[in-house]
């Protein structure tokens, strides 16, 4: 299985950035995708997450509003779209996929998102 992250770079504050990460090589299902970030000095940490089925999602406190993780089934990808960026938004992120629930088991290279204030 790969994970391939694209669309990240540099943006203002205020500003949008739309993240996408293709899933290949797919011999099971999917349970749900998520977006992970890290920032420097930080542990990596959860931003969002979407069931693959149900399209169900969830979020992390400080994105709420302002970051929304979507998915295309038929292109085994998911999105982050992502507004209202702040410095602190500043990080790798990492897209990660779950097989059956039990936990993000497959992970994607990183795309780096800067956000200048």
């Amino acid at each position: 299985v790969q994970l391939q992250a694209s669309g990240g770079g540099l943006v203002q504050a205020g500003g949008s950035l739309r993240l996408s990460c293709a899933a290949s090589g797919l011999t099971f299902g999917t349970y749900r995708m998520g977006w992970f970030r890290q920032a420097p000095g930080k542990e990596r940490g959860f931003v969002a997450g979407i069931n693959w089925s149900t399209g169900s999602t969830l979020y992390e406190d400080s994105v709420k509003g302002r970051f929304t993780i979507s998915r295309d089934n038929a292109k085994n990808t998911v999105y982050l779209q992502m507004s209202s960026l702040k410095s602190e938004d500043t990080a790798v992120y990492y897209c990660s996929l779950d097989r059956d629930g039990s936990r993000y088991d497959y992970w994607g290279q990183g795309t780096q998102v800067t956000v200048s204030s």
